[in-house]
């Protein structure tokens, strides 16, 4: 399923249960990532955990294997809390495939799908519940779940969680169930805010950081292009001829993301959105078209920058640049996944180079300027932010762009 060099002995050596190694070459997990190699062993231990690592990098299977293993051993149930709809359904997924064939079941909590139904599956007592947290409040305040048997707790994607304002909920439901608990927490960033969470509600957590704090994927080749705001389509159009694999497109707000959509549809290209104002099947089926290849553009808002798993990513394009300068680092771990190589371009127009700079000095690196010889030139303007690392003189260094020569800042 990956494509990486493989860290021998596989996923033997790491204390896991001889039936889940079978599961795991069953389903062509051949070898661990390094998250995965390092963490399983601690967690399957039964020791808290804190896990830093970018997307991308395997994190489902790293909570998965342990959880599956401590909740085939013993009595309880596991509880994983994901920020998003969509990282919670691919979660679910992997947690089944592993744990389908011991004996588990899964249930997903999720808003935008009928509580009905989902009460149904509570009434069923499955193993392992994986819910967001607004949806998991919503039971709780009708009284109509019970988590005093929660004996593993995953919190993934802990620092998204916190941005979309979900502390109160994260911290209520932790004090909904057992203190004696093993809790694996992952997360991109280490914010004071889950620097607490970890001291008042973890037992000596051994942390594990995979890669420091706003690293980009290695094998991303990035790009900017800096243009008027109404050449930004234009440009956009020119980037999806050159580039003819699987385009992910990420805009700062549905509005563009819905316009751009219907732009795109109009020049002819297959291409569906994703977005807060569609629905979670039309979000189902927008995925699951682009995963297989029905739609090869997908146009974004950052709701999906860390819920989307798919395979071969060619391009990710930050039509708009993000509010976040870390949510650049999400947007672009979409492409060059598990090892493989991707690509991405932002496009900026002339008055951001603020924006810029706060993503250069989040990811300690410079984005290389790339311009087309029949496209208007234009450059960031505006004076530097305090700390900013972009050169104040000319740019040195040409390299070949596509479709022309380009400037690269050393």
């Amino acid at each position: 399923m990956n494509n990486i060099t493989p860290l021998e002995p596989g996923f033997y050596g790491m204390g896991i249960a001889p039936k889940l190694l079978d599961i795991l070459w069953q389903l062509q997990y051949k070898a661990p990532t390094p998250i995965q190699h390092k963490s399983i062993p601690v967690a399957v231990e039964g020791k808290d955990l804190i896990g830093i690592a970018q997307t991308g990098t395997g994190k489902t299977l790293a909570f998965s294997v342990p959880l599956i293993q401590r909740l085939a051993q013993t009595k309880g149930r596991g509880l994983v809390i994901l920020p998003t709809r969509e990282l919670a359904l691919q979660a679910e997924k992997v947690i089944q495939q592993l744990g389908r064939p011991v004996g588990l079941r899964t249930a997903v909590l999720i808003g935008g799908a009928s509580m009905h139904l989902q009460m149904q599956q509570i009434k069923r007592n499955p193993h392992v519940l994986v819910v967001t947290p607004g949806r998991l409040i919503d039971f709780l305040d009708q009284k109509k779940i019970n988590l005093q048997d929660i004996k593993v707790l995953v919190l993934d994607e802990a620092d998204r969680m916190l941005d979309m304002g979900f502390a109160p909920q994260i911290k209520r439901i932790l004090q909904n169930i057992p203190k004696d608990r093993q809790t694996l927490l992952f997360s991109a960033t280490m914010p004071a805010e889950i620097v607490k969470i970890a001291s008042s509600y973890m037992k000596l957590p051994v942390r594990i950081e995979i890669d420091r704090s706003g690293t980009t994927a290695e094998k991303v080749t990035q790009e900017l292009y800096v243009v008027n705001k109404d050449d930004k389509i234009k440009l956009l159009e020119r980037l999806l001829k050159e580039n003819r694999g699987s385009i992910l497109v990420f805009t700062r707000t549905k509005y563009g993301a819905k316009k751009i959509a219907r732009a795109l549809r109009n020049m002819g290209h297959s291409s569906a959105e994703i977005h807060s104002e569609r629905s979670l099947s039309q979000r189902r089926e927008a995925l699951d078209g682009f995963k297989n290849g029905k739609y090869r553009i997908l146009v974004a808002t950052d709701i999906a920058a860390r819920g989307l798993d798919v395979k071969n990513i060619e391009l990710v394009v930050n039509f708009d640049l993000p509010d976040q300068a870390e949510d650049y680092v999400h947007r672009i771990g979409r492409t060059g996944r598990a090892g493989q190589v991707g690509k991405a371009i932002s496009i900026a127009t002339p008055d951001q180079r603020k924006e810029v700079e706060a993503i250069e000095r989040f990811t300690r690196s410079y984005l290389p300027v790339t311009k087309l010889p029949d496209m208007p030139v234009t450059n960031l303007t505006g004076s530097s932010s305090a700390g900013g690392r972009r050169p104040s003189g000319p740019r040195r260094g040409v390299r070949r762009g596509p479709g022309g020569p380009s400037r690269r800042r050393r």
